[in-house]
């Protein structure tokens, strides 16, 4: 570097430096762009304590505001549970409620045609149990009744089939031991080849459902041995 270049380099630095400030002056450029001292903008302990103190309540008051949120919701949650629950049990009561009237009406409806069957039982024996005499067979009425009574067998037949779709099936009773839950003692008999207890007879047949009893069975229970007559 030459002579006059160094002199112009050290020309311009000294002018740099007399644009400093000195000691006890305030910095030009922080004066013109009204900058504030690094020292001053810091917040002080005070300050710094109270903001977090305010920090801190403010988190405990809205904590506290969430926590009641919650305690609401849970409250609203339990009530929507409480009416879904008497919801479904008013619904399993409605259905069960159903059932059983179902179940009733089925179980009138098959009793009026188990009594119907009845008749067509009684028409039919009778109508094989016919005996004409030779004025009555010269008519050929034992032809119309044989004709009758064929008939009345299929009808009969069709109706157990009815009631066999329903699980109606007849009580075994004949021959069977008395038994006071399914059989109606209508009267007594005595047969001496025949244990004591026996149903001799039906009177009315008996039918179950299922396992469930339709209707008991109107029968004649064997007794070898007479009551005692009652003191006088």
């Amino acid at each position: 570097m030459d002579l006059a270049t160094r002199e112009r380099l050290l020309d311009r630095f000294a002018a740099y430096l007399d644009t400093l400030p000195g000691p006890g002056d305030q910095e030009p450029a922080a004066v013109g762009q009204g900058l504030k001292d690094p020292q001053q903008s810091a917040p002080d302990l005070f300050t710094l304590l109270a903001e977090l103190t305010a920090l801190k309540n403010e988190v405990k008051l809205e904590s506290r505001q969430v926590k009641g949120a919650l305690d609401q919701f849970r409250d609203a949650f339990d009530l929507v549970r409480k009416a879904q629950g008497r919801l479904e049990e008013g619904e399993a009561e409605r259905r069960e409620s159903d059932r059983r009237a179902r179940e009733a009406s089925e179980r009138d409806l098959l009793l009026e045609l188990l009594e119907l069957r009845d008749r067509f039982q009684a028409g039919y024996d009778q109508a094989r149990r016919y005996g004409p005499g030779w004025l009555a067979r010269l008519g050929q009425a034992d032809t119309f009744v044989a004709k009758m009574a064929e008939g009345m067998g299929m009808n009969l037949r069709r109706l157990d089939d009815t009631l066999a779709r329903r699980g109606v099936r007849p009580l075994r009773a004949l021959g069977q031991r008395f038994d006071p839950q399914t059989m109606h003692a209508a009267e007594a008999g005595w047969d001496s080849s025949q244990a004591d207890g026996l149903v001799l007879a039906e009177r009315r047949r008996g039918f179950l459902q299922g396992e469930r009893l339709l209707r008991p069975a109107e029968v004649v229970v064997n007794r070898l041995t007479q009551p005692e007559p009652p003191p006088n």
